[in-house]
């Protein structure tokens, strides 16, 4: 069945940096569009950015945008998340998505938490 695995979350401190993963299984991985999206305490969660397959197209909120960089490896079933120059405000758990080809069909991996702190 479909699964996908975040991983690499941790406590870091403001100015700081941290890539997270995703790793992706049951499903034709280089032919899905994938996404980060974070959701802090009490707030709705929001999509982060993008990458389209085949292209690797990119596209980022403006939040994070010039901070971080999305990337995937097909070879390997994996999607990164770089993230630099980190704000408290980006304290949150960060979830990744991958939606079908024909786009009726998104997955979600179960999150895994980053907190930014003195």
């Amino acid at each position: 069945q479909v699964q996908l695995v975040e991983s690499g979350g941790g406590l870091v401190q403001p100015g700081g940096s941290l890539r997270v993963s995703c790793k992706g299984s049951g499903f034709n991985f280089k032919m899905y569009s994938m996404y980060w999206y974070r959701q802090a305490p009490g707030k709705e969660r929001e999509w982060v950015a993008a990458i389209t397959p085949l292209s690797g197209k990119t596209n980022y909120a403006d939040s994070v945008k010039g901070r971080f960089t999305i990337s995937r490896d097909d070879a390997k079933n994996m999607m990164y998340l770089q993230m630099n120059s980190l704000e408290a405000e980006d304290t949150a758990v960060y979830y990744c998505k991958a939606r079908s080809p024909w786009g009726s069909e998104d997955y979600w991996g179960q999150g895994t938490q980053v907190t930014v702190s003195p």
